[in-house]
């Protein structure tokens, strides 16, 4: 059962980008990029690159489990998107603010959406 929810959350996790980042308003928001920006993405490596990423994270929410605040499972995988979210995202937005040209509403998008898609996929492990 671990193999099939963690290759299931690693889809969900492409599927979750591809939505968040290949949507108008996400390419409208994310043009300051475009100069830097591939021209074609490397779909199968973006695939196994996010069913890697569903392993890791699965892997950490069950090293992590028991220090992890709340008493359910779904409290303890709320907790876990906080902090990965915190780590993965509000610090990449931070980073980002500071060091580039970025309008306030992409850094917004970015960190809005990324705390939806922590919620969703660490919701999924518990």
């Amino acid at each position: 059962m671990y193999i099939i929810i963690r290759i299931i959350s690693g889809i969900l996790f492409g599927i979750m980008d591809g939505l968040i980042n290949a949507n108008p308003l996400a390419q409208r928001l994310y043009e300051v990029y475009k100069p830097i920006a591939k021209a074609v993405i490397n779909v199968p490596a973006g695939i196994i690159i996010d069913l890697v990423y569903g392993f890791v994270m699965a892997g950490a929410f069950l090293l992590l489990y028991r220090s992890l605040l709340g008493e359910t499972g779904l409290l303890k995988g709320i907790s876990f998107a906080f902090s990965i979210w915190f780590f993965r995202v509000v610090m990449s937005v931070i980073s980002g603010w500071m060091m580039f040209n970025i309008s306030i509403g992409a850094l917004l998008y970015t960190f809005i959406t990324g705390l939806g898609e922590m919620l969703i996929l660490d919701i999924l492990m518990d």
